[in-house]
């Protein structure tokens, strides 16, 4: 295990794993900055965001930045300040400009990097496409790997590396957002964002506790923000199934709650693989949850499905078809046959039933002839973060395929 020093003195052990790469983007606008450093985040960097040299020189100081990247759109950056002052430090990293096609500012900022010794990457001009970047960038971007690199929830909780990030639900008829399922995300300094499978530990970890806290809190906080923008969409938060053994989860729950009248409900998305044997306790939780606006839905219940049928009623709020059965359904037969007995056993509890896994234009159509209530996947977009995500919101119903 390798031991990495943060700020306050204190020092935290990690797995062993290659950094992910670090990006330091210099633009006047902060919108802009704002754009950038998701496109790069989503790419696997670290970001930093500066207006002008000024600002950028205290970093450089206290980091060594892969690649920086100096948008000169604007024309107020003072970008030729940034060149020397990225020359004068001994800067070994690359540099990429971004700027306007055919711009002879940009063509002279080039040359003046290379004349001052700074390795330049070719120019990227506006716009781009994210893949375009992707292929200038080849060389930085971060290596995936399946090893094992856990990250350390108390460290997570302590540090404020912990985020929500939302994927979009949508109704496959009208094509509209109808809700956002939050899920856990890690942004640690070095590492970037880390997936759950990188932190969360066995189901009796103590913190489990700690966790729900920041997660329905940050939710409802999130729920806010979306209501503000004129918004109000239902909000799903994915937690692990040992919080349904927390005795207060009720009571904390409900005190998170806004008081809106525009805010339905907050469900709260479990996996039910390993509730089969005790669904008389989660039909009673269900319950319980329901009368303060707090639903369940169980997830990755495809084969263990039937075992819902010896109960009469089970006050869930939706169950989701895992992509398993969903993902390439458009040309598999016995797919489309699994999925459309789910969906009768959904309308025979009573439950909305999610399609999860719906990556094509081809699937899409194939959950919408079935008869899905939502679906969910790489179509609509990847989890992000609550501000993008209220972007999104803005934008996508205009652009998703008919």
């Amino acid at each position: 295990m390798d031991e990495t020093a943060f700020p306050h003195g204190k020092r935290v052990e990690f797995g062993r794993r290659r950094v992910a790469p670090r990006v330091c983007i210099i633009d006047s606008k902060p919108y802009i900055r704002t754009f950038l450093a998701e496109t790069f985040e989503d790419l696997g960097f670290i970001s930093t965001q500066h207006a002008d040299a000024a600002d950028m020189t205290p970093v450089l100081g206290e980091i060594t930045p892969d690649l920086v990247l100096l948008a000169i759109a604007g024309g107020d950056t003072n970008a030729e300040d940034v060149l020397k002052t990225l020359a004068t430090t001994a800067f070994r990293g690359n540099v990429i400009l971004l700027g306007a096609p055919d711009s002879p500012a940009l063509v002279e900022l080039q040359r003046l990097g290379k004349r001052s010794g700074l390795p330049m990457l070719p120019a990227l001009t506006t716009p781009f496409r994210t893949k375009e970047l992707a292929e200038k960038l080849a060389g930085l971007l971060p290596v995936t790997t399946t090893r094992s690199m856990p990250v350390d929830l108390v460290d997570a909780l302590d540090n404020n590396w912990l985020e929500l990030h939302y994927q979009p639900l949508v109704d496959p008829r009208s094509l509209t957002v109808c809700a956002g399922e939050g899920v856990i995300r890690v942004h640690h300094p070095t590492w970037g964002v880390a997936l759950p499978d990188r932190y969360v530990g066995c189901e009796n970890d103590p913190h489990f506790g700690a966790l729900s806290d920041f997660v329905l809190a940050r939710a409802m906080s999130d729920w806010r923000y979306f209501a503000a923008d004129n918004r109000p969409i239902e909000i799903s938060v994915a937690l692990p199934a040992a919080v349904l053994d927390d005795p207060d989860l009720v009571d904390r729950a409900r005190h998170c709650l806004p008081d809106h009248p525009a805010f339905r409900r907050l469900v709260v998305a479990i996996d039910g693989t390993g509730l089969v044997g005790d669904l008389a306790r989660v039909q009673r939780i269900a319950r319980k949850l329901s009368r303060h606006n707090i639903g369940i839905s169980l997830g990755n219940m495809d084969v263990a499905w039937p075992s819902l049928a010896a109960f009469d009623s089970f006050p869930l709020v939706e169950i989701k078809v895992s992509r398993a059965f969903v993902h390439g359904s458009a040309g598999d037969r016995l797919k489309r046959a699994a999925c459309a007995t789910m969906l009768d056993f959904c309308r025979r509890l009573g439950v909305r039933a999610v399609a999860a896994g719906v990556d094509t234009g081809a699937d899409l159509a194939a959950m919408r002839e079935a008869g899905f209530d939502l679906v969910q996947g790489a179509l609509f977009g990847k989890p992000m973060k609550a501000r993008k995500f209220a972007r999104t919101l803005r934008t996508l119903e205009r652009t998703l395929p008919s």
